[in-house]
This record gives C-alpha cells, structure tokens and sequence, in this order.
C-alpha cells in the first residue's frame, strides 16, 4: 500500500520506519529540504527497538523510503496518509493539505485532539467535496526518541489503539484501510470519541506542572521517573475520571482506556500494553530540559488538549474541575489565556450546535 508520513518528529520518523519494515511504500514528507539530505547521504535509517539494531533503506529510486519535499506528490494516490506531528501543527498542514485530497483517501492523525474535524472543515472551506476519512486516535503508535542524524530508538509499540473516524458514515471503509497499516486500531464510535481517548493531556499536563521547580531548576529533569509521585498520580486520576465521566454522558461506550491501566504491570491491557511506563523510564530517553513556556506538553497537550476537554464538559453540562484548574495554572505560569488559544468547540465554530446537530455533522461530515 502506499502511504505519505508527514512530518519531521520522532513520530513521524518510527512511522516512516515501521511501515516500510512492514513492505509499504513510504513516501516521507518534510517541508526543509535540508532535514532529508542527511538520510540521503547515508541511504538508510537505523533503528534500535527490542528487536535489536537494523538498516532500513531510504533512496528516490530504490529505497523503502522515499523522502520528499513537495507535499502534493507525497500524497498522491497515498491509499493513507500518516501526520505523526503535534496538533499545533495542524492548522496550517490542514489549509496546504485540504485542496490536494482524493476520494478514498485516508488521513491518519495519531492522536488528534479533534483534528479529525479541522482537517474536515478545512477540505469544505476548500471547496474539495472528496470523499476523505479523518481518523485520530489516543496516541502515537510509538515510544521513540531520535539519536542523532540517522538513529530513530523505539522503546514500545502501540498494541491497541482506540479509534475514531470523522465523519463516521465512512468508517468501514476507513478501517479496512488502517489495519493493513496498523492492526492494533480499534474501533471508537466517532472523531469526537476518538478525541476523547487522547491520553496527552491527561497525563503531561499534571507532571508538568506539578514538576515546575524541578524542571527550571536542573538542566535535565525525568517527569515520568522522578518526576511521577503518588500525590501527581493521584491528580492524574482525578483528571482521567473526568474524561471517562465526559465520555460516559455523551452516551459513549466503554473501553475507555483509564490512564491507571499505564501504570500497572498487571489488569486490562492499555494502548501500549503492560507495563508501558517501566519500558518508557527504563529507555532514559524522557530525562530531558523541558521549557514550560514553548514545550509541546504546554502548547500541545494543555493549551489544545486540556482546552478541548474544559469546552466539551462546558457543552455537556458535565464538570471539569481539575482540567479547568490546570488550564488556569498553566495560563498563569505561561502569561497567556490557553483557553482563548485553545481547540475549543467555540474555535471549531460548534459550540452553538445540539447534541442531536453536533452527532449528525460527526455522522455526516460537513457537506451536510
């Protein structure tokens, strides 16, 4: 099958790897022509993961990847379409990505913060009226950190991924798709579900702010180590119980992936499988300097991800105390209102919509 990574972080380079390991043909998008040149020169990506450390080809001719620069024909006639980037990119990969989609084509946001609706509204904002499922999901399908020019490390892969398909008419369609891909995605009622099985903003936004002395104090600091006592835990489960709570009242059905499932060695299996967090702080890869004003946890995981789940509760009637508090701390410590900046059914233009008018557009999609 032939599938277009786009993007240039860790994600996008364990997915650019894994899939053409699995014998698709990758095309890898990335708009700095200089970013590929050191892959070119050294023909091939390195990968280190449990399996040991192995080559995988990059080349314009022969390669399993194929490294490109022009967006356009990195997507043409892509069967998937893989966007492993934080969410805070999306607004603008969505409006260069809109006019150049195809029926039949599917765009995979792993995970997407409702960027499953965005990228929709932006294909209708386009005047493109193709038939395209947006999926997103509650993680990336990776544990991976780059080394260096050539080296992408991949300590745990993703072994279920709760997934939702916007607008979900197409969504037969769209798994069958997927799981040529991705066999471990499952099936999630809509986008917005999908959304709402995003684990980022559960999980990063407690450490770090609950870690803010620590992470300005030293030069490199593990939240998920160190950084993760009982009290922060505690805070992280109160948080998951208001997503679940939220899940619950918008009538979807379990499983809903608790974030204790994470941290346990034993129980029901989560996205990454057992005992995920020990093969995450065993790696050392997370011990890093992490600024509190530009890092993606805040701009991504707080700003997009926490405002998307205070908006939502607000929609519902559902309360969400401890994400509308984190919110408020990070806007004080970064001086700026998050949720003003954040993906809220208000910027999405939905906040207006019933419940009976917001489940037909995740139905239907925007053309209805």
């Amino acid at each position: 099958m032939r599938i277009a990574v786009l993007g240039g972080g860790h994600g996008c380079w364990a997915a650019a790897a894994e899939l053409a390991e699995h014998g698709h043909d990758v095309r890898w998008w990335r708009r700095d022509a200089e970013a590929h040149e050191a892959l070119r020169a050294a023909g091939a990506v390195t990968v280190r993961d449990h399996r040991g450390t192995r080559q995988v080809p990059v080349g314009d001719a022969d390669g399993a990847i194929r490294p490109v620069t022009d967006l356009a024909e990195a997507v043409r006639e892509a069967a998937l379409i893989v966007v492993p980037l934080p969410s805070t990119t999306h607004q603008d990969l969505a409006g260069r990505l809109a006019p150049l989609l195809t029926d039949g084509q599917v765009v995979f946001l792993p995970p997407g913060t409702l960027g499953s609706v965005l990228f929709g509204r932006a294909m209708a904002d386009a005047g493109n009226s193709a038939e395209v499922a947006f999926a997103e999901t509650g993680t990336l399908p990776y544990l991976a950190r780059r080394h260096g020019d050539t080296e992408i490390v991949i300590s745990c892969y993703a072994t279920r991924l709760p997934t939702g398909v916007f607008p979900s008419r197409l969504a037969d369609k769209a798994f069958g798709v997927l799981r040529e891909a991705y066999p471990s995605v499952e099936v999630a009622e809509d986008g917005l579900s999908g959304a709402l099985m995003n684990a980022g903003p559960i999980i990063h936004p407690p450490l770090i702010m609950m870690n803010a002395g620590p992470l300005e104090h030293f030069d490199a600091w593990d939240i998920h180590n160190e950084g993760t006592q009982q009290s922060i835990r505690r805070v992280t489960d109160a948080l998951d119980a208001e997503r679940v709570a939220l899940r619950e009242a918008l009538g979807y059905r379990a499983p809903h992936f608790p974030l204790a499932d994470h941290y346990a060695t034993d129980g029901e299996e989560w996205m990454y499988g057992r005992a995920a967090h020990e093969k995450l702080t065993d790696s050392g890869d997370w011990r890093e300097k992490i600024d509190l004003l530009s890092h993606r946890y805040m701009l991504e995981d707080t700003r997009l991800g926490l405002s998307l789940l205070v908006s939502v509760g607000r929609w519902a009637g559902v309360p969400t105390p401890v994400a509308h508090g984190l919110l408020s701390i990070a806007s004080a410590i970064t001086g700026r209102d998050l949720y003003a900046e954040g993906r809220t059914l208000e910027s999405l233009g939905l906040a207006e919509l019933s419940r009976e008018e917001l489940a037909q557009l995740l139905v239907e999609g925007f053309e209805s």
